[in-house]
């Protein structure tokens, strides 16, 4: 998306083709020495900036998977700054009131936000005071990591379709655990019912660690659990993963099917972590924060820190790329949500 100045000054570009009666050659030189200007003050903010530390709003409580990607890319972007990008946590309201305080914020690249996969779900269930797309540009997206279909031991299936079979004959009595309403477990749970045709409870806790303990101890028979938590559990035996809910096979865990591969063709539900800064930033700035924060991804320690974490690198880190994304998910949610039928709590 380009910036305001660089979308007026191509359409005095354009409007030269034309022979005016109201402008004298004056005034349309005039014009494109101003919009010239503009264009260039952009271009030298973006390369002198930043000047000062940068603010990093995480719409989450520290210690949580977001807060976790936000601070190891953080570190090496700081580093490559020689300025602060401080991870500023400002959690509460599903993620509503660190959203709304980004948008509030002035559009010259001192405050980004880490966007994460609740907020395509929270714009489909709440009344806000934004819009993503709107009001935000994209700048990369950072790290992807999955869930994991998991069931309790206890569960006679041993893979997806035998799970489907074992749901179908059973409707209504089988009880699967999420970390509350609109979570990913949540919506990843009902995206497989809808495809599989069965139904089951949803039985909401406050949290994923509530709903991982119910689990092991066979309260409930199923859950979609991220990697990272479920992964001491596989092990150990406690649980047993069925496959994982990506498009694509996990890094870490590679052994497991994904749904669609096992027999849900098409399935697909992922977490996701990216950046966005406030519009109307300038074009030129969007472009040095992609480049910055992609060189970050690059580095070794960067990219091993976040899979021994579990998560997974970004394949495509344009921020045209992560623009059309972050709006193919938040259609993709309120489908789902509105076949569903999720309502905000």
């Amino acid at each position: 998306m380009r910036s305001k100045a660089e979308r007026a000054f191509s359409a005095v570009i354009r409007g030269l083709r034309f022979k005016s009666s109201h402008q004298s050659p004056v005034t349309i030189h005039a014009g494109i020495a101003a919009l010239a200007l503009m264009l260039g003050c952009a271009t030298a903010s973006a390369q002198q900036y930043p000047a000062r530390s940068v603010r990093f709003i995480v719409p989450n409580p520290p210690g949580g998977g977001t807060d976790l990607v936000a601070r190891i890319v953080a570190q090496k972007v700081s580093e490559q700054w020689g300025q602060n990008l401080v991870v500023d946590n400002r959690a509460g309201a599903g993620g509503i009131i660190a959203v709304e305080l980004a948008a509030r914020s002035a559009p010259d690249g001192y405050t980004l936000l880490v966007a994460h996969f609740p907020l395509a779900i929270t714009v489909n269930l709440a009344k806000v005071a934004f819009d993503p797309v709107r009001d935000f540009a994209p700048v990369t997206l950072l790290a992807t990591t999955q869930n994991v279909l998991a069931v309790n031991p206890s569960v006679p299936a041993k893979s997806v379709k035998e799970f489907v079979a074992w749901v179908k004959s059973k409707p209504g009595q089988i009880r699967y655990a999420s970390g509350g309403n609109g979570t990913s477990m949540h919506v990843s749970a009902e995206l497989f019912s809808l495809m599989a045709g069965v139904s089951m409870t949803h039985v909401p806790y406050k949290g994923a660690g509530p709903a991982l303990l119910d689990l092991i101890s066979g309260q409930v028979q199923a859950s979609f659990v991220s990697v990272p938590a479920a992964a001491p559990h596989l092990k150990s035996g406690r649980i047993r993963a069925l496959a994982v809910t990506g498009t694509k096979r996990s890094e870490a865990v590679p052994e497991l099917p994904t749904i669609s591969e096992a027999g849900l063709s098409g399935y697909g539900s992922e977490q996701w972590y990216g950046v966005l800064v406030p519009r109307p930033a300038p074009r030129p700035l969007v472009q040095r924060l992609n480049r910055d924060f992609v060189r970050a991804l690059g580095e070794a320690d960067v990219r091993a820190r976040l899979r021994e974490s579990g998560f997974e690198i970004a394949q495509d880190t344009t921020e045209e790329w992560f623009g059309r994304f972050l709006g193919s998910e938040i259609a993709k949610w309120a489908d789902v949500i509105r076949k569903a039928g999720i309502r905000s709590e």
